[in-house]
């Protein structure tokens, strides 16, 4: 088989930080093995290494993509509500405190998905400045006043956290409407929460 085209390693590339970005937040770093991310994009374990230096370097570069999504949706409930913040806030946190986000791990809020497994993650390792970086955003988008509300984001990714973590009862469903009741100046929530066009 002959060596791949730049062009085609590049996209193998992506394709890889993609998956990671997906299945690390589905299922958490240590139980998604170099080999699972190859066999997902229909990729051999050995190439792994021409790509990329270590697991943690793909963990930095997820992470980096993961909040660029998220900076995307975020923008996306931004254009639905045309130079009203306060409304795209409302619908933010409607979808983030929904059932449909709870159970959406792979492609849900980074700030909550990959918060256990950069808290592991070595103080001085390369996901965590990405990883606070994206955190300082998602703040900042959030603020009604410019400056980061850091209040808010902690309610939510808290209750998104127990929310998952006892999915499947009763308590679930009570912990997201609680936060969402205990917020600030946040209407209670619409049937349908809206979740912006990818």
């Amino acid at each position: 088989m002959g060596r791949v085209s730049q062009a085609q390693a590049q996209e193998n590339r992506r394709q890889v930080v993609a998956a990671a970005a997906r299945l690390f937040r589905e299922r958490g770093v240590q139980a998604v093995s170099v080999a699972d991310l190859m066999a997902e994009v229909g990729l051999t374990h050995g190439g792994f290494y021409r790509q990329f230096t270590s697991k943690e370097a793909l963990l930095t570069e997820a992470t980096v993509l993961a909040f660029a999504d998220l900076a995307a949706q975020l923008g996306g409930f931004d254009d639905q509500r045309p130079g009203d913040h306060d409304a795209a806030r409302q619908d933010l946190i409607d979808y983030y405190l929904s059932t449909e986000h709870r159970d959406d791990l792979g492609q849900g809020c980074p700030t909550t998905g990959l918060s256990s497994d950069i808290a592991n993650e070595d103080v001085d390792g390369t996901a965590r400045p990405a990883y606070a970086e994206g955190v300082g955003l998602f703040a900042r988008w959030l603020s009604t006043d410019g400056n980061e509300d850091l209040a808010t984001l902690s309610m939510l990714v808290g209750a998104l956290t127990l929310a998952r973590a006892t999915a499947g009862s009763d308590l679930s469903e009570r912990i997201l409407a609680a936060a969402h009741e205990a917020l600030p100046g946040v209407a209670a929530p619409r049937e349908t929460p809206p979740r912006p066009e990818d």
